[in-house]
């Protein structure tokens, strides 16, 4: 039996408070179960005697911890700051605490991260993958946590809460054939990264749609979706046969590709239309406003939560995997020619 003297301290707190250990058990750890009157008599009580709970120790009576972790890959990323403050919030209001990994995209230290999640007894783990390497993914679920993705679609072996980039793709694509022409590039990051190859197959279902020739689109498919990448295919694009619109496949690239073009004297929107993805802050940082597809992030950190509580709800072997997929907005700027 696990025992330390958390279990003093907290005969203390339901004696000064005056209720019982197990209203102060609830309180710490189950919250929801405890009226906010109640709740409020706890807090009181345990801010007067400066009393700190061992959450380590209750966590290997309980078998489990009110801890979730959250694995991304580039915490430099915008897109993955919006997801994890959408995760800490939501955490917050169910009464659990987050811990955040990065893991640089390394396969070994996502490893770590969930080994670490596991001695930790974390009730839940949220993870973005950005490869697509089953072996890997199924090595992941062997940690015996429960496990859900953000903005992975092509999984079926735990809940996911997704967004429909083929959805986003096509949004882009048609807004750039119906006001710039069919004579599109497409610069997109690596085809191992899944949001690639979906915002690809947006693009080209919008020509099927409009009934164009896809053989004018054109791909660059860049090494790192990054500014720097961004501006070597805009300074490339604009040095052979001008597009009349580009998509990219986030905003970092196309902020990037309209440096590029306008270095080398091309004018955006009135020479070629760009449109980014993503709509982080930097798409409306520079000279150009970006036209771009805006991603509900913080709403997807906070239905990964919701998944992992459903989880924990239910009875054992009643689970069932659930997928929420968000619809993607596409945000018109100055990037693109008006109507």
């Amino acid at each position: 039996m696990v025992r330390d003297d958390s279990e003093i301290g907290t005969a203390a707190v339901a004696r000064l408070a005056g209720v019982s250990t197990a209203t102060v058990s609830n309180t710490l750890n189950r919250p929801e179960k405890v009226l906010p009157q109640t709740r409020q008599k706890v807090f009181d009580a345990i801010k007067q005697l400066d009393y700190t709970p061992n959450r380590a120790a209750a966590a290997l009576r309980q078998g489990t911890s009110r801890l979730f972790g959250l694995v991304v890959p580039d915490i430099e990323n915008p897109f993955y700051s919006a997801v994890a403050s959408g995760v800490a919030e939501e955490a917050a209001a169910h009464g659990y605490t987050m811990a955040l990994y990065v893991t640089n995209d390394d396969e070994d230290v996502e490893l770590e991260c969930f080994a670490r999640l596991a001695e930790l007894r974390a009730a839940g783990a949220m993870v973005v993958p950005r490869a697509a390497q089953e072996g890997r993914l199924r090595r992941l679920e062997t940690v015996g946590t429960r496990l859900v993705f953000i903005d992975r679609t092509e999984d079926d072996h735990a809940c996911s809460a997704v967004i429909d980039d083929v959805r986003g793709g096509q949004l882009a694509v048609e807004h750039l054939l119906e006001r710039h022409g069919s004579r599109i590039a497409l610069v997109n990051g690596p085809h191992g990264i899944p949001q690639c190859r979906a915002r690809r197959r947006g693009a080209d279902l919008a020509f099927d749609r409009a009934g164009s020739d896809s053989s004018t689109l054109s791909e660059y498919v860049v090494s790192e979706m990054t500014v720097e990448e961004g501006y070597a295919a805009g300074t490339a694009l604009a040095a052979g046969e001008l597009p009349e619109g580009v998509f990219c496949t986030n905003d970092q690239l196309a902020v990037g590709v309209v440096r590029g073009l306008r270095d080398a004297g091309v004018a955006v929107p009135d020479d070629v239309g760009v449109v980014g993805y993503g709509d982080l802050s930097l798409a409306t940082d520079g000279v150009v406003q970006m036209t771009t597809v805006r991603q509900p992030k913080n709403e997807l950190g906070r239905a990964a939560v919701g998944l992992i509580l459903s989880e924990i709800a239910a009875k054992r072997g009643e689970h069932e995997h659930t997928q929420i997929m968000f619809e993607p907005d596409l945000i018109i700027r100055d990037s693109t020619r008006s109507a």
